[in-house]
């Protein structure tokens, strides 16, 4: 039996996650890194992406959406984020809606302000993992 880390994936509202797990694989700013019982301490930045968690035991991975925030290993795992999400709590519509509109807007033939330009490649971002994670996390897809 593989050894396992306590997990607790935290948000500003709630606790989203608390267990035991195997391997935790989390988008950082340098692309994805993986976490085990044992694993050097690290603290990481987290970038938008998707959170893979294998539990104690099971062989199969939970996924979910995470939006940024920073990944503490010591003995036990700790991420905190600014929000977090199963993909059955995501909206898929509403998803495409946000990309559509962010992506118009960016089209448009006005000036736009950086900091809003920021704000609408974030948002298309966003909407990019929300409806990965819904339709099971990008390494789950086939061509």
């Amino acid at each position: 039996m593989a050894k396992s880390i306590k997990l607790d994936v935290i948000t500003p509202s709630k606790r989203f996650y608390s267990g035991d797990t195997e391997l935790v694989i989390a988008r950082t700013l340098l692309g994805d890194e993986g976490f085990m019982a044992g694993h050097s301490w690290a603290c990481k930045l987290l970038d938008y992406g998707e959170l893979w968690i294998q539990e104690a035991g099971q062989k199969d991975f939970r996924v979910a959406a995470v939006s940024g925030g920073f990944v503490d290993v010591k003995d036990s795992i700790i991420i905190y984020t600014d929000a977090a999400e199963w993909s059955d709590e995501i909206d898929t519509d509403r998803c495409i809606n946000i990309k559509e509109q962010a992506e118009s807007w960016l089209c448009s033939e006005q000036e736009h302000d950086p900091n809003e330009i920021t704000k609408a490649q974030i948002a298309i971002t966003k909407a990019i993992v929300r409806m990965n994670v819904a339709e099971g996390g990008h390494r789950r897809k086939r061509p």
